[in-house]
């Protein structure tokens, strides 16, 4: 292409790429530089690293990172493991699998506050849950299983909620793949696993980058699940956030928010490599 011809492209994507780049670089910018004492809401505002210096040295703001970071890595992975056996099993069209495929795909309709406290309802202490399980013997009274420590209720809800959206991605990778190429796999000798692990996920790898890299995200700055189901003993970047917007203290606030996008940028580079190392390579 000519030097003209990028330029007029340049011209017919600047009304909308270059108004998006305006606001979410606008928003980002005044995210870092808040974080470093400027564009103070309140006192004076002056560079300076006073509030990345008070945050750092908190084991508060450190388990925040390491549970947000757990929970947003852990959700994705988990969402597009379930969500690739079921994409091959809707692979092929079969009586149902319209009627299955719109089930499995409910959750994307619910909204994350509405499920929480759907879920909550569920595993109250006088819940079904626990009725059914002192029904059965495994438990002589109720219990409490809402809020745990470990925050298994919020990936139950995290991949619940995300893992239609992966598998609507990894249904149409899946779809694509030629019947001719898996059957020669099977030809020459490969198992179902093999065909998965040489054939299928390096000819998805793209939409499973995609799947992982949006649920990370989506997961790591989760407030609703959190606030709902979350643990008692620790916060997430988003709680934390929340938090210090509350009670005015903005600065921050930007620093957890920066810190959100930092792990965010390092979560997604990190969850595409490994995904291209472990599958791209094996075609």
């Amino acid at each position: 292409m000519t030097a003209r011809e990028w330029i007029k492209i340049a011209l017919l994507l600047t009304p909308g790429i270059g108004l998006i780049l305006f606001f979410v670089g606008s928003v980002i910018y005044v995210a870092i530089a808040q974080s470093f004492g400027l564009y103070n809401l309140a006192g004076e505002s002056k560079l300076s690293l006073e509030f990345w210096e008070l945050l750092s040295g908190k084991r508060v703001f450190a388990r925040s990172i390491g549970y947000s970071f757990f929970i947003g890595v852990t959700s994705a992975l988990l969402s597009v493991a379930l969500a690739y056996p079921l994409a091959l099993w809707l692979r092929k069209p079969f009586r149902g699998s319209l009627l299955i495929g719109a089930l499995l795909k409910a959750p994307l309709l619910v909204h994350g506050l509405v499920a929480a406290f759907l879920f909550v309802n569920i595993i109250a202490y006088h819940g079904v849950v626990n009725q059914f399980l002192q029904a059965i013997g495994v438990f002589d009274g109720p219990r409490r299983l809402q809020n745990d420590d470990k925050g298994i209720s919020v990936l139950i809800l995290q991949v619940w909620k995300n893992m239609p959206f992966a598998l609507l991605l990894l249904t149409g990778a899946v779809q694509s793949i030629s019947d001719d190429v898996l059957n020669a796999g099977r030809d020459l000798g490969a198992g179902s696993f093999a065909r998965f692990r040489r054939i299928i996920a390096p000819l998805s790898v793209s939409a499973m980058q995609a799947a992982l890299v949006i649920v990370f995200i989506g997961a790591l700055a989760d407030f609703s699940f959190q606030t709902i189901v979350g643990p008692t003993n620790k916060q997430s970047l988003a709680q934390y956030m929340t938090f210090f917007s509350s009670k005015g203290r903005w600065n921050e606030a930007a620093v957890v928010g920066v810190t959100m996008m930092g792990l965010s940028l390092v979560g997604a580079l990190g969850l595409t490599l490994a995904a291209k190392l472990v599958f791209g390579g094996r075609k």
